[in-house]
């Protein structure tokens, strides 16, 4: 799985989380903290990111993709993210 998001100058970024991380932590969670604030994000399968990398600056999310998995957090660590549901129950 990899996470997926738009920059501010309209290139995609990828994020491929590291297995001992996916091994503690929710792909979600990493999603929040590693997604800058606000910006929508989106878990893809491997197979949906593009192999051939020569137009890799070029590429482009669909004007009309599925809605967003998320939206990047304004919390850095696993600990804060866990510390904010802990204060929402």
């Amino acid at each position: 799985m990899r996470i997926i998001y738009e920059n501010e100058d309209s290139s995609i970024s990828i994020l491929t989380p590291a297995p001992d991380c996916l091994r503690t932590h929710a792909i979600e969670e990493i999603a929040f903290k590693d997604v800058p604030e606000g910006v929508p994000f989106w878990i893809v399968e491997d197979a949906e990111i593009p192999t051939d990398r020569t137009f890799r600056y070029a590429w482009e999310l669909p004007e009309n993709y599925r809605e967003p998995d998320g939206y990047g957090s304004i919390y850095n660590s696993f600990k804060e993210i866990e510390d904010a549901k802990n204060q929402s129950r």
